[in-house]
């Protein structure tokens, strides 16, 4: 299914940000997403989707799929983009 997404960058770290209502991906996905030679290219991913207590919450992929605890750099980027 064809999903849209924008690219952001934030102090040296680029972005593949997806607002969905997904709240997982899977980590081939991660992976070819990221691929900087056959895919977008992108340090991470960062998947938007609404939450009744706030006015968004932000999951993170680093580019080998595994999840950080927080996202600066991430975190910068989601605000701008929910703003």
């Amino acid at each position: 299914m064809p999903q849209s997404f924008a690219k952001y960058h934030g102090l040296g770290n680029d972005f593949i940000l997806i607002d969905t209502e997904a709240s997982s991906l899977p980590t081939h996905i991660i992976r070819a997403l990221c691929d900087r030679h056959l895919g977008i290219g992108a340090d991470g991913i960062l998947l938007v989707s609404p939450d009744p207590e706030a006015d968004a919450r932000m999951i993170v992929y680093n580019a080998d799929g595994s999840r950080p605890e927080m996202c600066g750099n991430g975190l910068r980027c989601v605000a701008f983009y929910v703003a």
